[in-house]
C-alpha cells in the first residue's frame, strides 16, 4: 500500500506548479463552500482572535486561509520530487548570520515556530543550509502508510526526526553534537493541568511546557522563526532571539515571549496560520490558577 500511495503522489508531484495551484484552488473552494471542512472551527477561532473585525473581514480571512491550507498540502506533495534549486527559490532566510554566530560560539539552538505556512518547505530548505545537525520534533501519525511517507519526505535533505511522544529518549544520541532543534510550539497540550496558561488573542490559552523546559535545563538559546508568505509559493523566514540564556529567566518568561512573537506574526498575516485546529479546546478554570504565568489577569471569561 505504501508504494502505491507514494507512487501516485510522486507522479502528481511532477506536474508543473501552475497546474498544481489550479488544483489547489478547486480543492480550496470545495473544502470551504461545499464540504465545509472544519468551517465552524475556523470561523469560531477567528471570532475569538479578531472580535474587532467585521463578519465580512473574518470571512475574507477564512477564504484566504483555505487557499493557503490547500496550497500547503499541494506544495508538500511537490516536495516529493522537488530538487535543491526549487527549495532555494521557495524559501529565503532573512538573517542566517544569527544561526552562524551561535554555531561559531559552539552553542546548540532551539528554534520555536508556529503552524504558519509553509513549515514543510521550511524543514527541507533549512536543513540544507545549516552546519548544525538538524533535529525536528514531530508528532507520529497513526496511519502506518502516511507515517512512513511523512518520515521519508521530511528527512529528504538531512533532517533527523524525533518523535515528540518520546523526545527525552530520542534526543539522547545527539546530546553531545552541535544541533539545532526545531519545535512547533503552538500546538495544544495534551492536558490542561500540565500546561502554562497565558492570554493568547485575549483568551486564556494552554501552552505546552516542553520547549521552555528543554531550553532551561540545557541553557540553550531559544530562537523564534517567523514564517511569512512573500508571494504565492514563496516564503521568507525571519529569526528572532527569544532568550540567549533561558536558565536565567523566571519560569514561564520564555513562553510569554514566544506567545508575543507568535501572536504578532499571526496578526501580520492572519490567513497563514492553521485556524482549522482546536487551539482553544481547553476552558479556563479557577483551579488552574497555579499554572497562570501571564502578567495580566485571565480574560475572555
Amino acid at each position: 500500500m505504501y508504494y502505491l500511495v507514494y507512487g501516485l503522489l510522486y507522479l502528481l508531484s511532477l506536474l508543473p506548479m501552475w497546474l498544481l495551484y489550479g488544483l489547489s484552488d478547486g480543492i480550496a473552494f470545495l473544502l470551504y463552500a461545499v464540504i465545509r471542512y472544519r468551517r465552524g472551527v475556523v470561523l469560531s477561532n477567528l471570532n475569538i482572535a479578531f472580535p474587532e473585525k467585521t463578519d465580512t473581514e473574518r470571512l475574507w480571512i477564512a477564504r484566504r486561509f483555505y487557499r493557503n491550507f490547500t496550497d500547503n498540502f499541494i506544495e508538500t506533495i511537490k516536495l516529493l520530487s522537488a530538487g535543491e534549486k526549487f527549495l532555494q527559490k521557495r524559501l529565503v532566510l532573512d538573517n542566517p548570520e544569527l544561526l552562524d554566530n551561535y554555531y561559531d560560539q559552539g552553542r546548540k539552538v532551539q528554534v520555536h515556530l508556529g503552524h504558519c505556512f509553509n513549515w514543510e518547505i521550511g524543514n527541507l530548505a533549512m536543513a540544507m543550509r545549516t552546519r548544525y545537525t538538524f533535529l525536528v520534533a514531530y508528532m507520529p501519525v497513526e496511519n502506518k502508510v502516511f507515517e512512513r511517507l511523512f518520515k521519508h519526505l521530511r528527512s529528504r535533505t538531512g533532517s533527523v526526526l524525533l518523535p515528540a511522544t518520546r523526545m527525552n529518549k530520542a534526543i539522547i544520541p545527539y546530546r553531545h553534537q552541535l544541533y539545532m532543534l526545531i519545535l512547533v510550539a503552538d500546538q495544544a497540550p495534551s492536558g490542561a493541568e500540565n500546561s502554562y496558561w497565558l492570554n493568547f488573542f485575549n483568551r486564556p490559552t494552554a501552552f505546552i511546557k516542553g520547549p521552555e523546559r528543554g531550553a532551561r535545563i540545557a541553557d540553550i538559546p531559544a530562537v523564534f522563526a517567523r514564517f511569512y508568505k512573500s508571494s504565492r509559493g514563496h516564503y521568507r523566514v525571519q529569526l528572532i532571539t527569544i532568550a540567549e540564556h533561558p536558565r536565567e529567566l523566571p519560569e514561564g518568561e520564555l513562553t510569554r515571549r514566544y506567545r508575543v512573537l507568535l501572536e504578532d506574526a499571526i496578526r501580520k498575516q492572519p490567513d497563514s496560520w492553521l485556524w482549522s485546529h482546536k487551539r482553544w479546546k481547553f476552558a479556563w478554570k479557577e483551579e488552574l490558577a497555579s499554572s497562570w504565568i501571564d502578567t495580566d489577569s485571565p480574560r475572555g471569561l
